[in-house]
């Protein structure tokens, strides 16, 4: 994408919003040489184990505060950043400090498939609102949210409306895209709502200035398949050369890792679970990242701490971008009426609101087959009891599935129910 002053020239890479048409036109914009210069600070709320901030400080960013009131991930962040405060939660956070970017991934526990689905007003969720409340009383240049997609349908998209409206009543031009962790080079696929606002530059030149399309199929092996095993009715989670999103837990808030076919793996060997310091890699993690936490909780917190946090590459490409935004050519935005179904990439305003033909991969990074980032001779074998159930389910729906899978989890619950040799 590119776009021009009404001179004619191109557009630099640090520019500020001055004025922009809406529909199609040209976004006008001014220089703004110091943001070169000027390293941006950062105060991350709902840190969870940092995966936001990780990113921002590869892309050159210091973050100044840490909110976050679970314990275990306290833990994790007291290691993984030291020396930087941390304040426990954010109903007794007093204030804002003076800093460039305000960071939220906010609880998604009432807004997620595997949740309550309670909604925006949710128990947890609902944090949310202490978030808009020190806004008001603070000038940042950038704030930042990101959660689960289903928040762009639920309620038929009340949260988000609640989101946007908040925002635009207190001033701010807002911009979100939907993304897809794979476009990292992770072999995870994670969707996550990428939410991006500000009362004085343009969140459009930040999300929409970078778009490479979907990768082809044919860049995906086929040696190995993710699903989860906790499903078998309504879906499988099914994902080639990858694992389907890492959550924070099932529909009853167990922790649990998905699974993965090794399609030439002997019975016994080709039904895997990833250990945790896998999930790690694939969230962008340095391995062992969460040991911290084990001096609060029992090992299993760590697939919690694991699946709640953001991609570490996809914070870090928005973090560049923040410090240098690029261009966004406007002329295939469409109207956005309030009541419509929330597209998968929009912006806009209290005036008016646009939908952005985005694709969910801003970028394509050299992508990390399953198997090269899994140690399949350490991955644990699915259980008997979880395989069978699994299969069973598999067996009794209408779910569409290769007949060799069926047939790999039928001789792993055999192996898995011989005696062991002696």
């Amino acid at each position: 994408m590119s776009c021009t002053h009404l001179d004619g020239s191109a557009l630099g890479a640090q520019e500020k919003l001055c004025s922009h048409k809406k529909g199609r036109g040209i976004i006008v914009t001014m220089p703004n040489p110091d943001a070169a210069t000027r390293t941006l600070t950062v105060a991350g709320l709902f840190a969870g184990i940092g995966g936001v901030e990780l990113g921002l400080k590869a892309a050159g960013m210091q973050t100044k505060l840490l909110c976050e009131w679970w314990e275990p991930a306290q833990a994790v962040l007291q290691q993984q950043f030291p020396g930087i405060p941390l304040h426990d939660d954010i109903q007794t956070l007093p204030a804002l400090p003076d800093v460039d970017v305000v960071t939220a991934g906010f609880p998604c526990t009432d807004l997620s498939q595997a949740g309550r689905t309670a909604g925006i007003h949710g128990e947890a969720s609902g944090m949310v609102k202490h978030l808009i409340k020190l806004l008001g009383d603070a000038s940042p240049q950038w704030v930042v949210i990101e959660n689960v997609r289903n928040m762009l349908a639920l309620d038929r998209g009340t949260a988000m409306e609640y989101l946007v409206g908040e925002f635009e009543r207190l001033g701010y031009t807002w911009a979100y895209r939907l993304v897809d962790s794979r476009f990292t080079g992770v072999p995870q696929r994670r969707q996550r709502v990428i939410f991006v606002a500000s009362r004085t530059e343009n969140p459009c030149s930040v999300l929409f200035a970078d778009d490479a399309g979907e990768r082809a199929e044919s860049d995906y092996r086929e040696d190995a398949f993710g699903f989860y095993w906790t499903e078998g009715n309504t879906g499988l989670g099914w994902a080639q050369d990858a694992l389907p999103t890492l959550k924070g837990g099932s529909g009853l808030g167990i922790p649990s890792a998905p699974a993965m076919w090794v399609r030439e793996a002997e019975p016994g060997r080709a039904i895997l679970t990833p250990r945790i310091e896998d999930a790690e890699a694939l969230q962008g993690f340095p391995r062992g990242w969460t040991e911290p936490a084990l001096s609060k909780a029992k090992p299993g917190v760590r697939w919690k701490l694991v699946g709640n946090a953001v991609t570490v590459g996809v914070s870090e490409w928005l973090g560049r971008r923040l410090v240098d935004p690029g261009t966004y050519d406007d002329s295939s935005q469409e109207l956005l009426v309030k009541g419509m179904r929330w597209p998968t990439a929009a912006w806009g305003s209290a005036s008016q609101r646009w939908s952005v033909p985005m694709s969910l991969w801003p970028e394509t990074h050299r992508y990390q087959h399953l198997l090269d980032v899994i140690d399949v001779d350490e991955a644990a074998p699915l259980s008997l009891r979880a395989t069978t159930g699994f299969h069973g389910r598999l067996l009794r729906s209408r779910l569409r599935y290769p007949q060799a899978f069926s047939d790999a989890l039928k001789l792993h619950a055999e192996q898995m129910s011989s005696p062991v040799p002696a």
